[in-house]
């Protein structure tokens, strides 16, 4: 059984301190697997793996619009999140489940690929490359992680309903022929975001 946590629309240097705390919290067991729902101002965050080179928006106009890039220690390149965009942070201590990292992000693509379904969207996963994908390999869903003593941190960020020009700020996670997508957009209508989000809470609860 997994607590699930709702954090709305945050600043991200917030919600960081907040995971951080939250993880700890995990580790000593003062806190259950905890699965966190939010959303971000605008804002790209930069992976272990990332590089300057895939952050191609103007950083004079970038900054004049308050967008920070924030190198973080989760793993991947150059992510992109803004409002509507459902971020979930899963803070799961691994050992309950199985101390393996490569099953765990396995698990998290099948929680969202189940969930985009839901919404009549047929998406899979591609050979080498995290995250969900459609059926026309536009990008969906982009999952990063880290792990200390067994308990991640970080997770994943799922286009709802999110503004998708703004991500022509970035190359996404560093791979310059592939786009990416929403749930709306692939729906051509309008998405209700709280609904998303209970139906990904149920459907991690199922899987953890």
């Amino acid at each position: 059984m997994i607590a699930i946590e709702h954090w709305g629309l945050i600043e991200y240097r917030s919600a960081w301190q907040k995971q951080h705390e939250l993880v700890k919290r995990v580790q000593s067991g003062d806190a259950p697997n905890t699965l966190v729902f939010c959303h971000h101002p605008t804002v790209v965050t930069m992976g272990r793996n990332g590089s300057d080179a895939n952050v191609i928006g103007d950083r004079s106009e970038m900054e004049s619009k308050h967008i920070e890039v924030i190198p973080i220690n989760r793993g991947g390149d150059v992510t992109l999140h803004n409002p509507w965009q459902l971020v979930g942070y899963p803070i799961f201590r691994l050992s309950d489940y199985k101390e393996d990292l490569h099953w765990f992000l396995r698990e998290i693509e099948q929680c969202i690929i189940e969930l985009v379904a839901k919404h009549g969207i047929s998406a899979k996963r591609i050979d080498g490359l995290t995250g969900v994908w459609t059926h026309e390999e536009k990008k969906l869903c982009a999952i990063g992680i880290h792990c200390s003593r067994w308990v991640v941190s970080h997770g994943f960020a799922l286009n709802v309903c999110n503004n998708l020009s703004e991500f022509d700020l970035i190359v996404p996670c560093g791979i310059k022929e592939k786009s990416v997508t929403s749930i709306q957009k692939e729906v051509i209508d309008s998405v209700d975001f709280e609904e998303v989000m209970a139906q990904c809470a149920q459907i991690f609860s199922q899987h953890f």
